[in-house]
């Protein structure tokens, strides 16, 4: 693939699946699995016809829009005429005053599996005087990262606005050692996360809170940490909160699995996943937050020194792509993590017909033995959490306000 893919006019007919597409592909058993990026507005909804005619006017020139999955050739083959009529579409829900039925259906309505690209964008008509816009695609297509390049070109009045693509790094020795270390544990016994085993149902429920992005950030630079190892320590102290009460029990340290982008400048609107993961032991068993979070910082602060993101990275690159894919599966698999705990920054507020949106949401669904993924989405001033878990997990829709409750209490003095 050339570094700016379709910059000058032209796309190749067909592009291979990369290590991490083919895992996403085999950890659901060839099944789409949604990736919604919702963004909710307040003020009068645009038209279905006007959205439909930015979609038409923006789509193909994103080479990402360009492509389906070949799933039975592990390729992507391009696409030379969009149906915008059927990828555009319009809903109403009247009553979702927090938008978890908006994510319900995001989740819930099959995506196509014909020979169209695999993503769609929707208008929710919500309660009086708010209505949201989503794009939707299929996680074997693309990850959280290249959705946000993607939404902002095909929806926003302008496209710039969002986060750097990180250029790669040469890892170190002790990086490259401990992401061997993590693809060996993953292939051992079942590591215990009792808040998170048992038997899936296979349905989902959505929950969201949303919090100031400068709380966040103002308890980081207090604790010398990030707005990640804020979400990551709260989020610690949530699940121990949540499991004590029901159980009596502290519980032990929780696996899991943290997404980290690898998408390079000039791949921005590529297919494909670019993207790694790092194996993390969040301290549940801390009984204090802030403790709970100089663990945290300590833990992220040995994955950047040691450059685990790049290791990876060349892990995975230089397995065969077989390989690579298993290795890639059973690294997210819930025999051995609780679940994806992602970060995705959206950067400046998205602008579509001149409204800006209020809250943005990235999530996706559960496979694998998964029964619970979280998400921190940051747009402009306003960072939202969003649980997505098994109906199994029949409490799991406590965890946002435990969540807040604990960011409150690394807040106090």
């Amino acid at each position: 693939m050339t570094p700016r893919l379709g910059t000058d006019g032209r796309l190749p007919p067909s592009l291979s699946m990369g290590t991490a597409d083919v895992a996403f592909h085999r950890a659901t058993g060839g099944r789409p699995l949604p990736v919604a990026f919702v963004f909710e507005f307040e003020g009068r909804a645009p038209t279905l016809d006007s959205l439909r005619a930015r979609v038409a006017a923006r789509a193909h020139r994103i080479p990402t829009l360009r492509y389906r999955i070949a799933r039975d050739r592990g390729r992507f083959r391009r696409v030379d005429r969009i149906a915008v009529d059927l990828h555009v579409h319009e809903a109403w829900l009247p009553e979702d005053t927090d938008g978890s039925a908006t994510s319900r259906l995001m989740l819930s309505r099959p995506l196509g599996t014909d020979d169209r690209p695999p993503w769609d964008v929707w208008l929710v008509h919500g309660p009086a005087g708010r209505h949201a816009l989503v794009y939707r695609t299929d996680h074997a297509f693309q990850d959280g990262m290249g959705a946000v390049y993607t939404a902002r070109a095909l929806l926003g009045d302008e496209p710039g606005g969002g986060p750097s693509p990180r250029p790669p790094a040469r890892p170190t020795v002790p990086g490259l050692a401990d992401a061997l270390g993590e693809v060996a544990a993953a292939f051992r016994g079942p590591t215990s996360k009792p808040a998170f085993d048992g038997v899936s149902t296979g349905r989902v429920d959505v929950c969201h809170t949303d919090t100031p992005l400068a709380r966040l950030r103002a308890v980081a630079r207090a604790h010398g940490g990030t707005v990640t190892d804020v979400y990551l320590a709260a989020l610690s102290h949530a699940v121990r909160t949540w499991y004590l009460k029901d159980t009596g029990s502290a519980h032990p340290p929780l696996p899991v699995s943290i997404p980290m982008s690898v998408r390079a400048p000039g791949e921005e609107y590529a297919p494909g996943n670019r993207m790694v993961t790092a194996r993390l032991l969040l301290p549940c068993d801390e009984e204090s937050p802030r403790r709970a979070l100089a663990r945290v910082v300590a833990c992220t602060g040995r994955l950047r020194e040691t450059r685990r993101r790049d290791a990876m990275r060349l892990l995975l690159a230089a397995a065969p792509r077989t390989l690579g894919a298993t290795v890639g599966t059973r690294l997210v698999h819930g025999a051995v993590v609780a679940g994806p705990v992602s970060s995705v920054d959206f950067g400046t507020a998205l602008v579509h017909q001149g409204a800006s949106a209020r809250r943005a949401a990235v999530f996706t669904g559960v496979a694998s033995g998964i029964r619970c993924v979280t998400t921190l989405t940051s747009q402009h001033d306003t960072a939202c959490l969003t649980v997505v878990h098994d109906e199994a997990l029949a409490t799991a829709d406590e965890l946002p306000d435990l969540w807040l409750a604990a960011l409150l209490e690394l807040e106090r003095p």
